[in-house]
């Protein structure tokens, strides 16, 4: 007979091995080991650093929420008044808005080249490990900031298609960095956690959105957080955006969006505004990347060698835009689009193309501006169209939402940020993963056609840079 299989030996022998690495080490650390309260609390009531860091740190978002609670009211009183020059005359902005571009290009070259374009490049490239401490003024601080705030509001007051979104990015941050010479030494919380908070806080108070705000800041500005300062700065982001909510009221940025039950009439329509505003997002993006950065093109060399003029015939260009557009293409398109959410659909004709074109001249003037509120603008007439096209009318709202969400995750490239701004403004759960399919499918879409944005622009930020600045010996953390 064959011999039977050895069987394990019973006996008692040396006992096996614990659990092998780093993860099962950290669960075999914390088995069996219970806090004392008593003694948690004395630990943690002990340590006057730690309390110190969260004083300061929730005491500088709440200065940073308040700062672009201020950006937000000036920016209203600049678009108020050049809405009431332009029905005093509707010839007046060809005067004023080229004249007010130019002077605004030449300030930024002059006193403030950092603040030049949207803000969330300098912040990205203040992260930037290739970025001494000695140089990170040169992309965000305090004096940037106010420079920002009378910059932006001053194209609002030209009626330039910018928006306000992207510089409270920069401006909140610039509030928010100054808490690291009031910080202990030792502290969690380094330079760049601050950044990240304070850039982050800007997206919340801004939108009015503090989810949106904690997901930007782990999308765009870093990916991952901290483990022993995250809280801290998930806490500072919500604190900020809680100074919008106390002084403007719980309220949507562009109010609510009331959506019916989707049904599968919708899937069409809702797929040809989702990869719609994909490929024309993809495309805006890609324009405005080749239009910043410049090329051997006549316009390129025009633009460098004479900037001012340059912006002078930007300004004319935009201001002829708004005389054909009654004024469509003024601003940052709030009025608008919050008239679409509404349920408005009277649009001008050829809206969003002459709104895509005000915008592009506006950041490729050079004046500091965000494509945020321009970008959701374009994506709610867009879904407008095609719900007009496709004969949808009852399910507007749903297209507008989508439109809205699939340009501006086309344009930058940031779905979930995207997806969570839209989806504080549905009144409804039923566009929940409508939202997520649309953003996800038009960023696919339009990383096809272009490079994040914003991470391209970052790099050429630090070109600014000093030539004699030291290269990391080991690669960038961040983009």
């Amino acid at each position: 007979m064959a011999d039977e299989p050895t069987r394990p030996s019973s006996s008692p022998g040396p006992e096996p091995k614990p659990l092998e690495g780093q993860h099962d080490a950290r669960l075999l650390s914390h088995e069996h080991h219970e806090p004392d309260f008593i003694s948690a609390v004395r630990e943690d009531l002990s340590d006057w650093r730690q309390w110190l860091s969260r004083a300061v740190v929730l005491a500088f978002a709440i200065a940073a929420g308040l700062a672009v609670v201020l950006f937000t009211w000036v920016s209203d009183q600049a678009i108020s008044a050049f809405a009431a020059m332009r029905s005093w005359s509707p010839w007046a902005p060809l005067i004023w808005t080229p004249c007010c571009t130019a002077a605004l290009v030449w300030v930024t070259r002059r006193f403030a080249p950092g603040a030049a374009g949207s803000g969330i490049p300098q912040v990205m490239a203040a992260l930037s490990t290739r970025v001494p401490a000695s140089q990170r003024g040169l992309f965000v601080s305090l004096r940037l900031s106010i420079a920002k705030l009378l910059l932006v509001s001053g194209g609002l007051l030209g009626g330039l298609a910018i928006g306000r979104e992207g510089p409270s990015v920069q401006i909140a941050a610039g509030v928010m960095q100054h808490a690291q010479r009031w910080l202990p030494r030792r502290s969690a919380l380094n330079h760049d956690g601050l950044l990240v908070a304070g850039g982050a806080a800007g997206i919340a108070a801004a939108f009015n959105a503090p989810l949106a705000g904690v997901m930007f800041a782990i999308e765009e500005l870093t990916r991952k957080l901290e483990q022993r300062s995250s809280g801290l700065i998930i806490a500072a982001i919500v604190l900020s955006g809680l100074m919008a909510v106390s002084v403007f009221g719980n309220a949507s940025y562009f109010g609510r969006l009331r959506v019916d039950h989707l049904t599968w009439s919708h899937l069409l329509p809702g797929l040809l505004t989702a990869i719609g505003c994909g490929l024309a997002g993809g495309v805006f993006s890609r324009l405005l990347q080749r239009s910043l950065l410049g090329g051997d093109d006549r316009f390129s060399r025009w633009r460098t060698r004479f900037p001012v003029r340059f912006a002078f015939a930007c300004g004319l260009a935009i201001a002829l835009l708004g005389l054909v557009s009654q004024g469509a293409t003024d601003g940052s398109g709030y009025e608008y689009t919050r008239g679409l959410v509404e349920g408005h659909l009277d649009l001008p004709v050829l809206y969003v193309t002459l709104r895509i074109v005000a915008t592009w001249l506006a950041v490729w003037s050079g004046v500091p501006g965000g494509i945020f509120a321009p970008s959701l603008a374009i994506g709610a007439g867009i879904g407008s169209d095609i719900a007009q096209l496709t004969a949808t009318t009852e399910g507007a709202a749903a297209l507008i939402a989508i439109g809205m969400t699939a340009f501006l995750a086309a344009v930058t490239q940031a779905p979930v940020t995207a997806f969570i701004i839209v989806m504080e403004m549905v009144d409804g759960h039923s566009m929940v993963l409508s939202l997520m399919a649309a953003a996800l499918l038009a960023s696919l879409v339009s990383r096809w056609i272009s490079v994040p944005i914003y991470h391209r622009l970052a790099q050429a930020q630090l070109a600014r840079l000093p030539a004699d600045t030291a290269e990391p010996t080991s690669p960038p953390s961040r983009a």
